[in-house]
């Protein structure tokens, strides 16, 4: 995905401010080997890219003064209730940057295993996104969990999942996080109506 960003000239809280007012959204880009730079960012165009997945996992291009880097999204700051960025971090990348980084987890084939389609079970998405680290350019999008093998009884855990060659999960100390769960379905217990008033009765007499 590209985009466009501007130098940004001031600096500070009434600066910041001053560019909000004016429908635009302050920044800094960072990293590379060159000096953080301070940017800004037209408001309306960022929030609508800012509503794609790609925008938050991919690498993206910026423009800048004429020239296109390579950089990662690396934060973003929303006001507590409008629909407003107020501030945003990149990140510059080149083919021998290693990345930290969250990517989604997109589900596929549920409806096919065993436990959704002969037992009746649910699945559950413990995680919806998981740590990677890799190399900028071996980055993914999104990595796919595929739950067409899940059995009644059975949990996927991040062991189970099929990775890019140079692409390790992060698991900040969990040896082996779950991914997924089967969930029994319950089973509802109905007291029939005409048991229901017998033993309402019984209740009243004990109580006289």
């Amino acid at each position: 995905m590209k985009f466009v960003a501007f130098e940004r000239q001031q600096q500070g809280t009434g600066a910041s401010r001053r560019l909000r007012n004016a429908g635009k959204t302050p920044g800094i880009v960072y990293g590379g080997g060159a000096e953080p730079q301070a940017i800004e960012l037209d408001h309306n165009a960022l929030w609508q890219a800012i509503q794609k997945e790609a925008f938050h996992t991919s690498i993206l291009e910026m423009e800048l003064g004429g020239q296109t880097t390579k950089v990662v999204l690396r934060d973003v700051q929303y006001h507590p209730y409008k629909p407003q960025v107020l501030h945003v971090d990149f990140q510059r990348v080149d083919d021998n940057t290693r990345l930290r980084k969250k990517v989604p987890l997109h589900f596929v084939n549920a409806e096919q295993s065993p436990a959704v389609k002969t037992d009746k079970c649910l699945i559950n998405h413990v995680l919806i996104e998981i740590e990677i680290e890799c190399l900028a350019t071996q980055l993914p999008d999104f990595i796919e969990v595929d739950l067409s093998q899940l059995h009644k009884g059975q949990s996927l855990h991040a062991s189970d999942l099929k990775l890019a060659p140079g692409v390790k999960i992060v698991t900040h100390g969990k040896p082996n996080p779950t991914i997924a769960t089967v969930v029994e379905p319950v089973e509802e217990v109905v007291t029939a109506p005409q048991a229901a008033a017998a033993d309402d009765k019984k209740g009243k007499k004990g109580k006289k």
